[in-house]
């Protein structure tokens, strides 16, 4: 991804036309060619996993695949699994049974250090227990690419840099992190993903606490990172609209099982919405994007 941060700028300084981002990146040359020839299509799968808490099983065997270069929205109601979901997928907890592959590794077999390289993830709440300058909170992307005793390069520095200016948050990079907005925070913790240098990003709810304009800004910034350097996204989402206007594909769970998988016109129907939400819905189409959008029915 380093190479989209070097030619994002280089165009917005002029130095490249900002219709060649796609053809001076090495990375998405990379990424077209295993596409076209049918290698390494599949970022990342679930199957048949069952996954849980102590004795009580959360997901009751659900099996899906994530393409690269999707962006795939986790959607469901509270207690349906999504947590349980993502903290599968990213190594937190051990399944009951089945296998998550990741590029067609299994991930029991991955070390920490060897997911770290090519998965990122941004939690729903990030805490810091000290006050850290936004800079020094984008150089922990970092930490995969240094030896155990060693200290950030000016590579590092750079690239860490480089991300803050692709989520246009370069001018906070002297600010801490705790005298920061929510949107301007969640930023910085997108940049911070971003430095790591992933394939994959998983979001835990990004939009949380945020109004509606920032809610906006962080999906258009998924969106840019998504089809500009052909990242693979899996975001759990709250905002079933948000989810039909920004993802390509969607994951509706419900009670730990997978009730509808597919693009947006598939999954967001007033059917399978009502029996996995259990209200009453009307879905209509997005006039500007023409997605599904969802009503809500005020009840007597």
């Amino acid at each position: 991804m380093r190479h989209i941060f070097q030619n994002h700028i280089g165009a917005q300084r002029g130095s490249h036309r900002s219709d060649n981002i796609f053809y001076r990146s090495p990375v998405f040359y990379l990424r077209v060619e295993k596409i076209k020839k049918g290698v390494f299509q599949i970022m990342f799968s679930f199957s048949d996993i069952r996954a849980g808490y102590n004795n009580s099983e959360i997901l009751k065997g659900i099996s899906f695949n994530v393409q690269r270069g999707d962006f795939t929205g986790i959607i469901g109601p509270n207690g349906s699994g999504k947590t349980t979901l993502l903290r599968a997928a990213t190594k937190m907890i051990k399944p009951f049974k089945g296998d998550v592959f990741l590029e067609g590794k299994n991930l029991a077999d991955m070390s920490l250090k060897e997911l770290a390289v090519i998965m990122a993830v941004v939690p729903q709440d990030t805490a810091f227990v000290f006050p850290f300058r936004v800079i020094d909170v984008v150089l922990m992307g970092r930490i995969p690419y240094i030896s155990r005793f060693g200290f950030e390069s000016r590579k590092d520095l750079k690239i860490a840099l480089e991300a803050l200016e692709f989520v246009d948050a370069l001018h906070l990079k002297g600010r801490f992190i705790d005298e920061l907005s929510g949107g301007e925070r969640q930023r910085v913790i997108i940049a911070k993903a971003i430095a790591q240098e992933p394939k994959i990003l998983f979001l835990d709810e990004p939009t949380t606490h945020l109004d509606i304009n920032h809610q906006v800004q962080i999906f258009e910034l998924l969106r840019k990172m998504n089809k500009e350097s052909g990242l693979t996204i899996v975001a759990i989402l709250h905002d079933l609209n948000l989810a039909s206007d920004y993802c390509d594909k969607l994951i509706l769970l419900s009670e730990g099982v997978i009730k509808s998988k597919g693009v947006p016109d598939e999954v967001l129907n007033y059917k399978t919405i009502e029996e996995a939400y259990k209200t009453v819905v009307i879905v209509k189409k997005n006039p500007l994007t023409s997605r599904p959008h969802i009503f809500l029915v005020k009840k007597d």
